[in-house]
């Protein structure tokens, strides 16, 4: 754990996954719930470096993955792992990991 994702092979990737799943499930029992959130962003950081960012395209609305309420984002465009755009009702442009969009809407 101290090469950046983005110079690790996708074994690696998932090794790293594989690791910081233990920690995370270790701090949730813990009740350290900053520490779990930490981890869990960094999974979907390395999550996001296994996928293919050509997949994405600008304009295109995606639904957001573990979210109960159906919110969605809409891309304005990549850079990278990274989608800026819009969540639904939002007008602020943000960045998100590819990681965390699910299904492309129509």
């Amino acid at each position: 754990m101290g090469e950046q994702y983005s110079r690790m092979t996708n074994q690696e990737l998932q090794a790293e996954i594989r690791e910081l799943r233990v920690l995370a499930q270790k701090a949730e029992a813990k009740g350290m719930i900053n520490e779990y959130a930490v981890h869990e962003r960094k999974i979907l950081m390395a999550e996001a470096y296994m996928m293919d960012p050509k997949a994405y395209k600008s304009k295109q609305t995606y639904l957001l993955k573990d979210n109960d309420a159906g919110e969605t984002f809409t891309i304005s465009y990549m850079n990278g792992i990274f989608a800026w755009g819009h969540r639904s009702g939002h007008t602020k442009l943000e960045a998100v990991p590819i990681s965390i969009l699910d299904q492309q809407l129509d």
